[in-house]
């Protein structure tokens, strides 16, 4: 069983709606316990900044599946939600990123834990310790310190709840 940090995003249709489906699809799942959901986040967009605030979150599951299982799950679970992937950082109704898995570390084609962006983005790393402020990366770094070092340079507000 593993510990893993996902993160949750949209900026197209009902983006909260959007969010609680995600949830909702991780707690039927076999194999995955939602531990525990962060506040909603709003954020302006990166890479691509003509479009839609954000909606971010992050949601904590234990899980029995491989890194693979589980972005197979996450494409599953966009996919079930509208998501087409057009445009790099396009708008999305949903997006479902593995950001961390309990020390685990994987370099694939298509799958990077601990996620790329993650130690840039102030809207991941902000509910990421809400919900575990002791969290950090596999090479042991606190990712409080990783906050602390990226400064004031991007925008969000918390929102409420899932």
């Amino acid at each position: 069983m593993s510990t893993v940090y996902l993160g949750v995003g949209s900026n197209q249709g009902d983006r909260l709606v959007f969010l609680r489906a995600a949830v909702e699809c991780l707690e039927e799942e076999d194999g995955v316990t939602v531990v525990a959901t962060s506040s909603v986040y709003r954020s302006e967009p990166v890479g691509l900044t003509d479009q839609p605030e954000f909606l971010n979150a992050v949601v904590v599951v234990d899980s029995t599946l491989s890194p693979r299982g589980l972005l197979e799950l996450a494409r599953r679970i966009e996919d079930s939600n509208g998501r087409r992937r057009r445009q790099r950082w396009g708008p999305r109704t949903l997006d479902v990123d593995i950001l961390l898995i309990d020390g685990v570390e994987v370099d694939e084609p298509d799958l990077t834990v601990p996620h790329p962006g993650l130690t840039e983005r102030r809207f991941v790393l902000e509910p990421m310790l809400e919900v575990d402020p002791d969290v950090s990366l596999p090479d042991g770094t606190p990712l409080r310190e990783v906050l602390d070092g990226i400064g004031g340079g991007q925008a969000v507000w918390m929102e409420g709840g899932l």
